[in-house]
């Protein structure tokens, strides 16, 4: 695939992604995407969009839990 902000040609990696659904946000891990070996932007499938929030919707394992600061800059 090509990236659409600098052209360069996408690999497919596993990696973290941050996802909110319904007010909460999870990390999940080993997430396939396409990455742009160029400038790094990611692309995920909408299969495996879907595929994460019916995990999430469903009882899942939790690896652990984070506690996370929200900042805002103004």
């Amino acid at each position: 695939m090509i990236c659409e902000f600098c052209s360069g040609n996408t690999i497919t990696k596993h990696v973290k992604r941050q996802h909110w659904l319904n007010g909460q946000l999870y990390i999940l891990e080993n997430v396939p995407a396409e990455v742009c070996s160029d400038c790094g932007e990611r692309y995920f499938h909408a299969v495996t969009l879907d595929k994460i929030d019916q995990l999430l919707q469903a009882e899942h394992p939790v690896k652990k839990t984070l506690n996370v600061e929200v900042v805002t800059l103004a």
